[in-house]
């Protein structure tokens, strides 16, 4: 029996390493360390991008970016038109009285004003339309929009979808001060001025003045101009009657000929 047992090491040191003990720790390594869980791997990414933040890294793709704070206070809002506070206060109140309307929404107010300029040279002259556009664009203080022709005229050497000009529609604030700039200041540089016409309504209380030239504009500088054009202005009013809308413009200030205008302050 004792020389059974010395033949089985023996046999197991020939034949290879013998299988070790799965409870048994291994000499020389120590004791094995505990993994790091998944909790110290998160805070370990949080850490990571407070330090990229920090640095002004950008974030990882797939991520949005954080919002960026306002520097300084928030900017003040821009004070309302002048134009408008004096027709809410002073124009509303008398043309209600003048025509006998009781119900407010009767009371006829400005929509929108469109200003149009017409370029029949535009095909052969792109420049020209180009110059118009920035002229207007300098006048209302918005991008104006490039007309095209919707029929071809083979007279006018016209194709359909041609630029033959530029047009702007104002509306709300601009339309207000565009206004008030029109009639302060642009009117009175007008040579020969001796007063608005007061028979260009339509019948359905829409006001249309035409322009001979730019120039009155003060926006507009005299070394840049490159020709000299016109352009048609229309207001549209929600009065369905001509003398109502005239009423409503003569309250605003507008010079009509033959009559004294109206001192808005």
């Amino acid at each position: 029996m004792a020389d059974d047992k010395e033949q089985e090491p023996k046999q197991q040191a020939e034949g290879g390493a013998a299988t070790p003990d799965p409870g048994a720790t291994p000499r020389g390594e120590g004791t094995p360390q505990p993994q790091p869980k998944q909790k110290d791997k998160q805070k370990d990414k949080q850490k990571d991008k407070q330090k990229d933040k920090q640095k002004g890294k950008k974030p990882a793709e797939g991520q949005k970016p954080a919002p960026a704070e306002p520097e300084g206070p928030p900017p003040e809002p821009a004070p309302p038109p002048r134009l408008h506070e004096y027709y809410a206060q002073k124009v509303r109140p008398k043309l209600a009285q003048q025509f006998d309307l009781k119900n407010p929404h009767e009371i006829p107010k400005l929509v929108k004003i469109v200003l149009n300029v017409g370029m029949g040279d535009a095909p052969k002259n792109p420049k020209g339309l180009e110059a118009a556009v920035a002229e207007l664009a300098a006048i209302t203080g918005q991008q104006p929009v490039v007309t095209r022709a919707k029929k071809a005229i083979a007279n006018f050497n016209l194709r359909e979808g041609m630029a033959v000009g530029c047009s702007v529609t104002l509306r709300g604030a601009r339309m207000y001060e565009f206004l008030d700039r029109f009639i302060s200041i642009a009117v009175p540089r007008m040579r020969d001025f001796r007063g608005l016409p007061a028979d260009s309504f339509d019948g359905r209380g829409n006001y249309t003045v035409g322009i001979k030239e730019q120039m009155i504009f003060p926006e507009i500088d005299y070394d840049k101009v490159e020709k000299i054009h016109g352009m048609d202005i229309t207001l549209v009013t929600t009065a369905g009657r001509d003398d109502t809308a005239q009423a409503l413009l003569r309250e605003l200030g507008m010079p009509f000929r033959g009559e004294s205008p109206v001192a808005v302050n």
